[in-house]
């Protein structure tokens, strides 16, 4: 994560239809791609007394790997990935926060006030993919501690609205790495 990641406004209804479309698209493509490649092998390769396992395991890796560049090189760039698009750089953002969650969490008790806004992005970030994916439970549960969060920041005259994550902030954070001797 080399970018500061902001929460945009997004439609949790349109993006979820968007992202099933754009995951329907992705498996339609492995499953022709896979059975494609997996009839070419054996007709290819194969025997035709049968035992041809192994040729059609190939031509499904093959189909993963020709549908993992299809995916990287076109589909990545269309209007169509937008939605699924964001919500992997949401949550790859929210997993750059977990990943040092026990600092935060150190660096919030103390009043560090980068730890205070990485807190409050966090909970902004996990409501918003709780809203989008429809999680109402998850939502509930983290209401209270988000809220009890943001009274805090607000008592500290710190800004409480925090849609944006900068990776220095994380860097900040990170526990220093204990050289090998």
């Amino acid at each position: 994560m080399s970018d500061i990641f902001t929460l945009e406004s997004r439609d949790p209804e349109h993006y979820r239809q968007a992202t099933r479309k754009s995951n329907m698209i992705i498996m339609l493509t492995f499953a022709l791609v896979a059975m494609a490649l997996a009839t070419l092998s054996v007709r290819v390769f194969g025997s035709p007394e049968g035992g041809n396992f192994v040729w059609n395991l190939g031509g499904v890796l093959a189909g993963v790997l020709v549908t993992t560049a299809i995916f990287k090189l076109y589909y990545w760039h269309q209007p169509w990935m937008d939605e699924a698009k964001y919500g992997w750089q949401l949550k790859r953002s929210l997993m750059s926060v977990t990943n040092i969650l026990h600092e935060v969490k150190a660096g919030v008790e103390r009043d560090n006030p980068t730890a205070m806004r990485v807190m409050r992005f966090y909970h902004q970030g996990l409501e918003q993919m709780y809203r989008l994916e429809n999680n109402q439970s998850e939502l509930h549960d983290l209401q209270q501690e988000s809220a009890s969060h943001r009274d805090k920041m607000l008592a500290q005259g710190l800004e409480a609205d925090q849609p944006s994550l900068d990776p220095r902030w994380i860097e900040q954070l990170k526990p220093a790495k204990k050289s090998k001797r």
